[in-house]
């Protein structure tokens, strides 16, 4: 976890990867959770069975799945301190460059792009979101996000 006391802190480090999360497994109960929220029950995620039969060799999870569970990744990898509120100002990319068994577990490295100021005293940053597998040499997502954090 790492620890910055003002949004100002991260200014000096655009460009660079900032911070790398906790592992998280993925699991068959979010998967089927996903898919009932969502209503995506296509059967590569949701029929275990059938889905073993399939292209993976077992279910995987959404693709829209890996990119919810970023809020996450966030939170076991970054704090900053001295902010009031942080809010998803929304995406610019998304790749979905590999797929997700279930049963997977994955990371992120947050690589911070941008760094700027906005009204209300806020600072809108974007990020790179590059979300790992235990095992793989392929990121399973490439995402850049902006967030706007006010003090």
């Amino acid at each position: 976890m790492r620890i910055f006391e003002s949004l100002a802190e991260l200014a000096p480090l655009v460009g660079q990867d900032v911070a790398t999360s906790d592992w998280i497994t993925v699991t068959q109960q979010q998967v089927n959770l996903f898919a009932e929220a969502t209503g995506d029950h296509q059967w590569i995620h949701v029929d275990e069975e059938r889905a073993k039969a399939g292209p993976f060799g077992a279910p995987i999870a959404h693709g829209f799945l890996t990119l919810a569970l970023v809020p996450k990744f966030f939170e076991t990898s970054i704090e900053i301190r001295n902010t009031r509120v942080s809010v998803n100002y929304g995406l610019n990319r998304v790749r979905f460059t590999a797929p997700v068994p279930v049963g997977s577990r994955l990371r992120a490295v947050m690589r911070l792009v941008e760094h700027r100021a906005v009204e209300n005293d806020g600072v809108q940053m974007t990020w790179q979101v590059t979300v790992e597998r235990e095992g793989s040499d392929k990121p399973v997502c490439i995402a850049e996000t902006l967030a706007r954090r006010y003090p």
